[in-house]
């Protein structure tokens, strides 16, 4: 199978590249670079270096050919969305409408789209929340992930171009940006390990459904042939609070530092869990990875980046 990954040299679409090139796929990646790697893209895939609503993004489909379009390119900085809407509906709607468009002119049988749980749902009614919650995002991050997988059901219906949306809680794992704006596991991981402040947001009492970026990578490989037409949610179904993934993190690297806690995050969700029985059911798969297991990787990671460079 032909498969076009954008943002295949970040941090989850690398991953996913990798799985598919090792499935034996033809692959190709397509990424700017603005936070992905080229060191991440894998061996055995095609590079095309762009950004996804570029006229360079489309020729790739359109010369590529992929049967499936997994889309990972995105503005990811939530703060940014707020402080520049614009700019986020550029990068996230616009840019993934070019995508649609050459796609179903490609013969693209399939799009997966990478979305958000924690974002398309907003402050929660129900813990954890299914599919069926109301999408109520409170960031134009959020809303823009909402209004893809809207685009996607026209696109279903007008032209037969099928998909499935993959709403990610909060993946973590090896290759996460320590120095980015999400990302807390890699951020304590990196800074506790070179010695440096760790600060915790507020009293640290906010919760988040981590899932290793190992057990993502096994959703895209089976939505690559189920989960038509649905959004689906790829999650734990656990909450975590900061206070208790920081001690869980500082245990494993034999920190001894104290809590430090900082100001909150103005407009932070207080409670963020989804719950996976639809992607059970819809694509066979469950949460393989326990968050100590998952840490415990990811930190052996971020060791050896230290080790070995002294940064990430």
């Amino acid at each position: 199978m032909r498969i076009l990954v954008t943002g295949g040299a970040g941090f989850i679409g690398s991953h996913v590249a990798q799985a598919y090139v090792d499935a034996g796929h033809e692959v190709a990646v397509l990424d700017n670079l603005s936070s992905g790697r080229k060191e991440n893209v894998p061996e055995g895939a095609r590079f095309v270096f762009g950004d996804a609503g570029s006229e360079t993004a489309l020729e790739a489909i359109r010369t590529f050919r992929p049967e499936v379009l997994n889309h990972h390119a995105a503005q990811i900085n939530v703060r940014k969305s707020v402080a520049d809407p614009l700019f986020d509906a550029r990068e996230n709607i616009l840019a993934t409408l070019g995508l649609l468009e050459a796609a179903r002119r490609s013969g693209v049988r399939k799009i997966l789209f990478s979305s958000s749980g924690g974002a398309g749902y907003g402050e929660q009614e129900e813990f954890p929340a299914d599919e069926k919650h109301p999408l109520r995002p409170v960031s134009p991050y959020g809303a823009a992930k909402i209004s893809v997988e809207l685009y996607l059901h026209f696109y279903r219906v007008q032209y037969g171009l099928e998909y499935t949306a993959l709403r990610y809680s909060n993946v973590y794992g090896p290759r996460q940006d320590p120095h980015g704006e999400a990302g807390v596991v890699a951020i304590f991981c990196e800074r506790l390990l070179k010695g440096q402040p760790a600060v915790i947001n507020g009293d640290g009492e906010q919760t988040r459904d981590y899932v290793y970026v190992g057990d993502v990578v096994r959703a895209n490989l089976a939505a690559l042939s189920r989960g038509d037409g649905l959004s689906i949610n790829v999650g734990t179904g656990i909450e975590t609070d900061v206070n208790h993934l920081f001690r869980k993190i500082r245990e494993l690297a034999g920190s001894r530092q104290e809590e430090i806690h900082g100001p909150a995050m103005p407009g932070e969700q207080r409670r963020s869990v989804i719950e996976n029985r639809l992607a059970s059911c819809e694509l066979g798969w469950y949460p393989e990875s326990s968050l100590d297991d998952g840490l415990a990787l990811t930190l052996a990671y971020f060791r050896e980046k230290v080790k070995t460079s002294g940064s990430w």
